[in-house]
């Protein structure tokens, strides 16, 4: 038995205990077993591309002769351990960029992502942004940040790293058309901004299967158009006020294998309690255009909206589609749709398949949407004069 391409391989093999490139004269007795374990070494070269591994083992028996195929998948990347970046820094799609051990935007600094980059996380790596953080994602080559393990048992767990966090000093977030995936928290959000613009305006982005919360905004401002924020433990909870618009977005939430949909997919407060006392704040959020929906869990009321206190408090859904046994007191709905399906394109939970498209003629949101000045949905398709509700036109 011997290693196809001996010393030079990039593979090693080890047979029944031994670290050899070949080994002779192996006896085994019947209703026994020779165990093989294979490793590879996959060193960086120059290519910007996946590449291939390749090798094989040979084996003789009895006269007989077999090879067993070995491949592995390869793929350079830049890799950053712990780092703060200071001033303008500029990331772009030639490789991906592997983050272990977290990393840390400077108050001072911006850092700018091109469209098309790949950001993959370790789990003991958040991404913090005391600064500034703008992604410049497109339609047809999205930003895309997820965890670090591609294997099969881990490729579409949650909480797989730990989120990206929007600190009080953070101001002037951009992001557009990105992917945040699989991480214990998606966008976390505190404080009002600095600055005279939102501490974080989305885009067209993606926020799904995330174990907690997938937006979680604390005393802040978010602006939204366009985005899909799904399967999460609880998809969007915004605490202690602030002021909020999500227009023509999609918030839902099917119980499956990996998520157990047991909270409303909108939960709104204007207060936070700690050590028995209750901190209350100023409360503004708009929702237009909305989809708010959940199956295949418990809950019955997926927009939960609590008041305490008597500052300013406005909260409005205004042509939005949801599902709800009993209304919120402390909320206003204007020409919206209350638990009539939406008819997204394919759920099936069993075999992980999600397309939160509406279809082409069933569903109820075609056409009942109010007219506003976001003009593509979330694929980047140009919507109609009337637009449809949710973040995909048909």
């Amino acid at each position: 038995m011997k290693l196809g391409g001996g010393n030079s391989s990039s593979f090693k093999i080890n047979i029944d205990g031994t670290a050899a490139n070949e080994v002779n004269n192996i006896e085994i007795n019947a209703n026994d077993s020779l165990y093989i374990f294979v490793q590879v070494n996959v060193d960086p070269n120059t290519s910007t591309l996946p590449f291939i591994i390749s090798d094989s083992i040979q084996i003789d028996y009895n006269g007989n002769t077999q090879w067993v195929q070995l491949q592995a998948y390869g793929q350079n990347a830049i890799f950053l351990n712990k780092q703060t970046l200071t001033g303008n820094v500029s990331w772009n799609n030639t490789l991906p960029y592997v983050i272990l051990g977290g990393i840390r935007i400077d108050s001072t600094a911006h850092l700018t992502i091109s469209a098309g980059a790949k950001i993959y996380l370790h789990a003991d790596a958040p991404f913090l942004v005391d600064g500034t953080l703008t992604v410049n994602g497109s339609a047809e080559e999205r930003v895309t940040f997820s965890g670090d393990r591609m294997d099969m048992d881990y490729k579409d767990l949650p909480a797989a790293w730990p989120g990206i966090y929007f600190s009080e000093s953070s101001q002037d977030n951009v992001m557009q058309f990105a992917n945040v995936k699989n991480a214990y928290q998606g966008l976390i959000a505190q404080g009002i901004s600095p600055s005279s613009n939102p501490k974080l305006t989305l885009s067209q982005c993606i926020i799904t299967n995330i174990y907690d919360a997938g937006i979680y905004g604390i005393n802040t401002e978010i602006v939204a158009d366009n985005c899909l924020i799904s399967n999460c433990g609880s998809n969007v909870v915004l605490n202690f006020g602030g002021d909020y618009r999500f227009i023509n977005c999609t918030v839902a939430t099917y119980g499956s294998l990996y998520i157990n949909h047991t909270n409303p997919v909108l939960q709104i407060t204007d207060y936070f309690s700690e050590g028995g006392v209750d901190y209350i704040a100023p409360l503004q959020a708009l929702f237009q255009n909305s989809i708010f929906w959940g199956e295949n869990g418990t809950v019955e009321n997926e927009i939960a909206v609590e008041k305490k206190g008597s500052l300013p408090f406005s909260v409005s859904f205004d042509h939005c589609l949801y599902k709800s046994k009993e209304d919120p007191l402390n909320a206003g709905f204007v020409s919206s749709i209350k638990n009539t399906a939406p008819q997204f394109d394919s759920i099936n939970t069993s075999k992980n398949i999600y397309d939160f498209r509406i279809t082409k003629y069933a569903s109820p949101a075609i056409d009942a949407g109010a007219p506003v000045s976001f003009l593509y949905d979330l694929d980047g398709k140009m919507r109609d004069p009337l637009p449809d509700i949710g973040c995909y036109e048909r």
